[in-house]
């Protein structure tokens, strides 16, 4: 008898790829908001960081990044749609540090994304960015990468949300005393609590999506001004 070699995910081994660490968007370089809360001594340790990722970024996620991630996608690529999005997620970035991380790791992704899985769409969201009708911002290319590698919507919200959890804890190895064993289980901490932030993300509606988090927003204008830092934001 034949091994069935049929594969009935063919987008997983892209979707892996994209949200590896070794994919070239400079997520590295960035604490979101981590460093200066630690610089602060506000998270000073695992306890602490478990909290910043129940308190801070599950919050976020849910409330802002993941309900526009979704609306991106809902878009079935229509260029119209994705601009829109792109914008109004610059509206709810206070933080010129904020928004310009998150441009930042966007541009980068699409880049990477174009040079490897040539499409329309990729195409033409890139020309618009560098046109100036977009800023870029990572929420919508990760939609844009969605839509061209045909990632359930499920999947794709899942990653962003698990990379967004995995970045903060990145660089929570050079920032505080933790350790690879505490780090994981903060993540897990953090990753338990995805699932149903994904779900109830799935609720919030466009006119009523967005979060206020002002400690997130301190931070990030207060670590534009620091002397020293490890991280770009």
């Amino acid at each position: 008898m034949e091994a069935d070699t049929s594969f009935s995910a063919p987008w997983l081994p892209a979707l892996l790829q994209t949200a590896d660490p070794l994919f070239p968007t400079g997520a590295y370089a960035h604490s979101f908001g981590l460093e200066e809360l630690v610089r602060l001594e506000v998270v000073q340790n695992e306890a602490g960081l478990v909290g910043f990722l129940k308190n801070q970024m599950l919050p976020q996620l849910e409330q802002l990044e993941l309900p526009y991630l979704r609306f991106g996608m809902e878009g079935a690529g229509r260029l119209e749609t994705l601009l829109e999005v792109d914008w109004e997620i610059n509206a709810w970035k206070l933080a010129a540090e904020a928004r310009s991380s998150s441009v930042q790791i966007g541009t980068r992704r699409l880049a990477a994304l174009s040079r490897m899985h040539a499409h329309p769409l990729t195409s033409a969201y890139q020309a618009a960015v560098q046109r100036g009708d977009a800023p870029g911002h990572h929420v919508c290319v990760c939609a844009v990468q969605a839509i061209v590698l045909e990632i359930p919507s499920d999947a794709a919200l899942l990653s962003y949300g698990y990379q967004s959890l995995a970045g903060v804890c990145t660089a929570a190895l050079k920032l505080i005393r933790i350790g690879q064993d505490g780090v994981q289980r903060a993540l897990s901490a953090g990753v338990s609590e995805l699932d149903g932030a994904v779900r109830r993300s799935l609720m919030v509606q466009r006119e009523a999506a967005g979060c206020f988090l002002p400690m997130l927003e301190i931070a990030a204008m207060r670590h534009a001004q620091a002397h020293e830092r490890l991280f770009i934001s």
